[in-house]
């Protein structure tokens, strides 16, 4: 029995890594070098990294709100701050003083609203914005509707009337510019489709980043076509078996926590000199997000199509950004949308992957500032400086 319950033990420890591919948004089968430090070594720079890290440790006034299946979700508001200094607001926008408006971030799938910690930093207290976490995710509630023994999977349109429930209680008024990146610009597609009048009413100005308006289902995530395939024909029922077992599962991802962290690199970033500091910051959001989430959400993703939906943002400033060597929601996926959306930016971030704001962060903030200028949330009229 001993021996049964060990192979058990170790089958999960791999089966929670290739989980840890599919919160870093990728298939499986990948190669990754082995580290030349020991494992206590290791462990002892993950603490240290932990301790020192100053990423994600910004908060604001915290709020609830409700979505109709009755799920919890968190969120939090950044206000304007009358005395910030004045050369802080020139860094972003000149002179000119903010319009009033209201900036809400939506995440992406294993993330938490702290993914956009270097935005949330540049824009603190010069707009007021909202940063939520998505059902199941950081603080939120998992899901009511996907609970119990009518149970329904996760959708994008669920989604989206989730961000409808965060804009209700956070933002019931004023002019919004909304930014999703991955899974959060799916989100704000789908409360386009849904909301078109709260749209044409309310939005300035969107951001779509490293995101997709469909078409998922042929992304190969840099893996042999052939071996993708196989993979996504027994995945959601390897996916639903390990849901079932959260708890083992999540000691195997631990376990096998040295190719969790090679994984969640390669497939979230591209160039070879990030941050390690902000690699362990992706880790920890990715590595605790819940196996039972991880499984509830995959499904969604290959039913995804929202490229009619962007007819609904064509009269608006839209953002379109993307790394160049993302493997999850390839650059391609956002030339794709620019294509839809002709007015619309196209920018594709040279060195960059999946998570282009925490891999090159300045690049993405001064983006979204220019946005800003031109959806009026930052009255035109002067020089846009960015240093």
């Amino acid at each position: 029995m001993a021996e049964s319950n060990g192979s058990s033990w170790r089958r999960a420890g791999f089966a929670g890594a290739a989980i840890g591919v599919l919160a870093a948004g990728a298939a499986a089968g990948v190669a990754v070098e082995r580290l030349t430090v020991g494992r206590s070594v290791r462990q002892k720079a993950r603490l240290a990294l932990d301790a020192t890290g100053p990423y994600g440790g910004l908060r604001g006034t915290p709020g609830r709100a409700l979505a109709d299946d009755g799920t919890v979700l968190y969120y939090e508001v950044d206000e304007v701050e009358a005395d910030t200094p004045p050369a802080r607001r020139r860094r972003l926008f000149g002179r000119k003083e903010p319009a009033p408006v209201t900036v809400v971030f939506s995440h992406g799938y294993c993330l938490n609203q702290d993914s956009w910690h270097f935005q949330r930093a540049a824009l603190r207290g010069l707009v007021r914005t909202v940063h939520w976490d998505q059902r199941g995710h950081g603080r939120s509630g998992g899901g009511a509707s996907q609970a119990g023994p009518d149970a329904v999977p996760v959708s994008i349109d669920r989604l989206g009337r989730d961000l409808k429930a965060v804009l209700d209680a956070a933002a019931p008024e004023g002019p919004l510019v909304l930014v999703g990146h991955s899974m959060g610009g799916m989100t704000v597609m789908a409360l386009a489709e849904q909301y078109p009048e709260l749209i044409r009413d309310r939005v300035a100005g969107v951001a779509l980043v490293g995101t997709s308006a469909g078409k998922l289902a042929e992304v190969t995530y840099g893996l042999p076509l052939a071996g993708v395939n196989a993979v996504r024909r027994v995945l959601p029922g390897v996916l639903r078996a390990l849901g079932s077992q959260a708890e083992l599962v999540e000691r195997g991802r631990r376990a096998t926590a040295d190719l969790f962290a090679g994984l969640i690199k390669k497939y979230s970033f591209a160039s070879k000199d990030v941050d390690p500091a902000v690699a362990r910051f992706a880790e920890r959001m990715i590595e605790s997000t819940p196996i039972d989430v991880v499984a509830a959400f995959y499904p969604a993703f290959a039913e995804h199509d929202k490229a009619a939906a962007l007819a609904v943002l064509r009269e608006l400033p839209v953002l379109a950004l993307a790394g160049d060597n993302d493997l999850v929601t390839p650059s391609s996926h956002t030339e794709a949308i620019a294509a839809l959306l002709p007015d619309a930016e196209l920018v594709i971030v040279p060195d960059a992957g999946h998570l282009v704001m925490l891999e090159h962060p300045e690049a993405v903030t001064d983006r979204l500032a220019d946005l800003l200028v031109r959806a009026g949330a930052v009255p035109a009229g002067e020089p846009f400086r960015t240093s």
